[in-house]
């Protein structure tokens, strides 16, 4: 049983996990109101077809300073058109980019729905962050990569196109949150997620999860220490970026049951409750359950329409 809440605790709170990017960007623009004059930095090593729908990438990122995978859930007749809509799936601590279809029935989901998916690694204590590293910054650079390496690369070389919405579980309901924050998504779930990570009990989650989930690594590499620099805590805080979600179609839902679940839900309420105060429209779905693929899958599927529709996807 300590073994399992042990595990439970680091798969959400690693990094930002629950509670737990290189001088120049991919091709193409990564904000919808920037031109796309920058020369791609990211490059594909390695490109693999699965099966009928699902297709790997090997990128080499110089945000990262080494290579990553990607995994893509192609439409029917992906090749007929350019410019798809995408949904991005991100994952939590001590998963990767696989788990959303090693664990969740997203394939079955997605597979008549007119649209791309896209799975990318956030690593095991990513935070979907580019790391403080002591203030000198340098890899990883979660959010560098995904943003301004990978998006861009989608677009230009894998018929993505600019309509895109992205959910997450655990930590990748932060950075589901923080991206969206940034502009790049039109709609956002987060499902258990990370979405305070000031909350009181949070920050002492995230130093254990980092510690003991990426064994070796200083806790204080991601955003440093919660007191001293309290401001990039914030700056990754989806509580307080919440005021740059407008506009933006939003759900947020968390369980209760278990050590780990119940600390999602404070967060999520509490995220939920900015939300209202700023009048910022958003869906809650407040449940018994505990942190895990089976309740995230159920998420995703109350989410799906919402995210879709914000797409226009069929």
């Amino acid at each position: 049983m300590a073994s399992r809440l042990r595990g439970c605790l680091i798969g959400m709170v690693v990094a930002g996990g629950l509670f737990a990017l290189a001088t120049t960007a991919v091709l193409l623009l990564h904000r919808e109101d920037e031109p796309a004059t920058q020369p791609l930095s990211a490059e594909v090593v390695a490109e693999k077809r699965l099966d009928e729908r699902r297709m790997e990438l090997t990128i080499r990122s110089r945000a990262l300073a080494g290579t990553t995978k990607v995994r893509l859930l192609l439409p029917a007749d992906w090749e007929s058109r350019r410019d798809w809509p995408v949904l991005w799936l991100l994952h939590g601590g001590l998963d990767d980019y696989a788990s959303w279809t090693a664990k969740t029935d997203v394939d079955a989901l997605t597979r008549d729905s007119g649209l791309m998916v896209v799975m990318p690694d956030g690593g095991r204590c990513g935070s979907y962050s580019d790391w403080w590293n002591g203030g000198d910054g340098g890899p990883p650079r979660w959010e560098t990569y995904h943003l301004k390496e990978l998006l861009p690369l989608l677009e230009s070389r894998y018929r993505a196109g600019r309509e895109r919405a992205v959910a997450g579980y655990s930590m990748g309901g932060q950075g589901a949150m923080l991206y969206a924050a940034k502009g790049y998504f039109k709609a956002a779930a987060s499902f258990s997620g990370a979405v305070h990570i000031l909350e009181p009990g949070v920050p002492q989650a995230v130093m254990a999860g980092t510690t003991i989930g990426c064994f070796g690594t200083d806790w204080k590499r991601v955003w440093g220490d919660p007191a001293e620099q309290r401001a990039v805590w914030r700056a990754h805080n989806p509580y307080d970026q919440a005021g740059k979600l407008k506009g933006v179609d939003l759900y947020v839902a968390a369980g209760a049951g278990d050590l780990v679940e119940d600390l999602a839900n404070r967060a999520a309420r509490a995220f939920a409750g900015r939300l209202e105060r700023l009048g910022i429209p958003v869906r809650t779905h407040f449940y018994r359950g505990g942190h895990d693929h089976a309740s995230w899958q159920r998420e995703l599927h109350r989410a799906y329409p919402m995210l879709t529709r914000a797409i226009g996807a069929p």
